[in-house]
C-alpha cells in the first residue's frame, strides 16, 4: 500500500504553486491569478493585490510618481487617467517632459509609431522627434511652447504668489477643458485638474515648461514661483493622513528625481521638521533600476528604511517589481479596475493651503529645529 508523502512542516506556512491552465476568454486577473507565481512575475502579482486588497483602502492616501517617457509611449492615456478616475491617485510627481507630451494631444498632433534603427540625421532634416521607436512632428513642440506661454502669459495675474508647479499644472489643465472640452478626458493634465489631485515636478526647470517660464522671465513677466513650496505640499499631504491614523502609500512608476521627490516627504517630515513619523506603509515600484549601481532608482524599500522614508514595520507591504513600465502598468491597472470598487476622491488640489498651514503649525511647536542625538 503506498502511502502519501507529507510536506516537510517548515513549509505549512507557506502557500502553495498552484498554477491552472490558460483558456480562451480569461481575463486580465484570472490571467495573473492562474500563472504568476515566482520570480519576476510572482513579484508583479504580489504587487497588483496588495494594491487591489490594502492601499484601495479608503484611509489610504496615494502619491504616484511618473519618470521615464511615459506619457509619449500612451500610458497616461490608457492607465493613469483610469486610476485617477476610480480615485486611486490622490497626488502626482512627474518629470516635466510627461507633462509637457501631455498637450500635444489637446493640440491635435499625435505620437505616431517609428523605429529605433532610423537615421536620426535624416529625422532632424524631415522635422521629425524621436523617442526610441516613437515618431513626433516638430511642430508640435513649437504649437506647444506657444500654448504654454500664451496660457501662462494670459493667467499669470491668477497665480498665487508664491505658486508651487502644481499651480501650473492646474492652471494647463483648466485652460485645456476651457479651449476643447470635447478632449478633455483624453488630457492626464485636465482629468486631473477636475478630479481635484494636484499634479507635481520635481525639476520645474528641467523640461520645456520651465524653459517657457524662463522665455517670460526674459520678457519681464517673472512667475511667482517657489520650488520649496512644492516640498511643504506634498510633504503635507503625508503628515496630515498619517495624523489622522490613515496610511500613505507610494507608487513608484520608474526612478529618478520624481521617486525621490515623493519619498523624501518622510525625512522631511522627520528629520528636518522634528516631527514624530515612521515612514510611508506602502512602497510598490516597478523599475529596470539595478540596486547594486547605487542609483536612488534602484535604491530598495529596506535601503529606504535607514533613511526613515519606509516604516521599519511596513517593509512586508513594499514590492519591487523590475521590469519595463511601458509593459507592466496595463496589465496592473486592468487588474485593480477589475478586483477593487471605484473610490471617493481625496481632492487634495483644493486642501493644499489647510494641509501646509497644519504643517506649519505643528512644525511651530518643535521649536524650530530638532535636537541632534549624535555626538562628534
Amino acid at each position: 500500500m503506498k502511502t502519501k508523502k507529507k510536506n516537510h512542516p517548515c513549509l505549512n506556512n507557506h502557500i502553495p504553486l498552484k498554477p491552472k491552465p490558460l483558456g480562451r476568454g480569461m481575463t486580465v486577473d484570472e490571467v495573473i491569478e492562474s500563472s504568476l507565481f515566482s520570480f519576476n512575475a510572482g513579484t508583479f502579482r504580489k504587487a497588483c493585490e496588495l494594491f487591489a486588497t490594502q492601499i484601495v483602502e479608503k484611509e489610504v492616501r496615494i502619491g504616484v510618481s511618473l519618470a521615464g517617457a511615459l506619457v509619449p509611449a500612451g500610458i497616461g492615456r490608457s492607465c493613469l487617467i483610469p486610476l485617477i478616475k476610480a480615485g486611486f491617485i490622490d497626488w502626482i510627481v512627474s518629470t516635466g517632459a510627461n507633462l509637457y507630451h501631455d498637450l500635444h494631444y489637446v493640440l491635435g498632433y499625435d505620437f505616431r509609431e517609428g523605429r529605433s534603427s532610423v537615421d536620426d540625421e535624416k529625422l532632424r532634416e524631415n522635422g521629425i522627434i524621436r523617442i526610441y521607436d516613437i515618431f513626433l512632428d516638430y511642430e508640435a513642440l513649437l504649437a506647444t511652447d506657444n500654448f504654454v506661454r500664451e496660457t501662462i502669459r494670459r493667467k499669470r495675474g491668477s497665480l498665487p504668489t508664491p505658486c508651487s508647479s502644481a499651480d501650473i499644472h492646474a492652471l494647463l489643465g483648466k485652460e485645456i477643458i476651457k479651449m476643447k472640452p470635447e478632449i478633455k478626458d483624453e488630457s492626464l493634465l485636465a482629468v486631473a485638474y477636475e478630479a481635484g489631485v494636484p499634479v507635481h515636478t520635481s525639476s520645474p526647470a528641467d523640461s520645456s515648461i520651465g524653459m517657457n517660464i524662463a522665455a517670460l522671465m526674459l520678457e519681464g513677466k517673472p512667475i511667482p514661483f517657489d520650488t520649496h513650496l512644492d516640498i511643504n505640499e506634498v510633504t503635507s499631504y503625508v503628515y496630515n493622513v498619517k495624523k489622522k491614523g490613515g496610511k500613505s502609500a507610494v507608487l513608484l512608476l520608474g526612478g529618478g528625481s520624481p521617486k525621490n521627490f515623493v519619498l523624501q516627504t518622510e525625512p522631511h517630515i522627520q528629520e528636518v521638521l522634528g516631527l514624530q513619523e515612521a515612514g510611508h506603509d506602502f512602497f510598490i515600484q516597478f523599475t529596470d533600476a539595478r540596486p547594486d549601481t547605487g542609483g536612488l532608482s534602484g535604491a530598495t524599500p529596506s535601503e529606504a528604511v535607514s533613511w526613515g522614508k519606509i516604516d521599519p514595520i511596513a517593509l512586508s507591504k513594499t514590492i519591487v517589481s523590475y521590469g519595463d513600465c511601458s509593459l507592466m502598468l496595463p496589465f496592473f491597472v486592468s487588474y485593480v479596475l477589475n478586483k477593487s470598487e471605484p473610490r471617493s476622491r481625496s481632492g487634495l488640489f483644493e486642501k493644499r493651503n489647510k494641509l501646509v498651514q497644519q504643517l506649519k503649525r505643528d512644525y511651530k511647536k518643535t521649536g524650530g529645529h530638532r535636537k541632534s542625538s549624535y555626538k562628534a
